[in-house]
């Protein structure tokens, strides 16, 4: 299963298969033309109350992460459906935010990839 993760700002390539905005609110300063989104899966993107919450602190990406996963959960027929698109080829999904480590995203990729085992 290749699920990828990227950020909005960098440039779409070919090799990034299917690509699927996660975020609730469109990434400031990019065009539709240069997104090249296949998708926007804003029901996915973390509840406002709960990206507020979290605003962004490496210290709170633990309890996050958990909580975010809990509000995933509500979505199993949209995660069986991204799941079928990363086994059939390369699922990349899109995000706005500056942190590469620490955002919604790397917890969507490591849900799509843990359940396909």
């Amino acid at each position: 299963m290749a699920v990828r993760i990227k950020r909005a700002y960098e440039p779409s390539e070919r090799t990034d298969g299917y690509r699927v905005l996660i975020d609730r609110i469109w990434p400031r300063g990019v065009s539709k033309e240069e997104a090249r989104l296949d998708e926007w899966a804003r029901e996915l993107a973390p509840s406002t109350e709960l990206r507020r919450w979290f605003d962004h602190e490496p210290a709170k990406f633990d309890e996050f992460r958990r909580r975010y996963r809990a509000e995933l959960s509500a979505h199993e027929e949209k995660l069986r459906e991204l799941r079928r698109r990363a086994r059939g080829g390369t699922l990349t999904l899109v995000y706005a935010a500056r942190d590469t480590e620490h955002n919604d995203a790397v917890v969507l990729a490591e849900l799509l990839r843990r359940s396909a085992r």
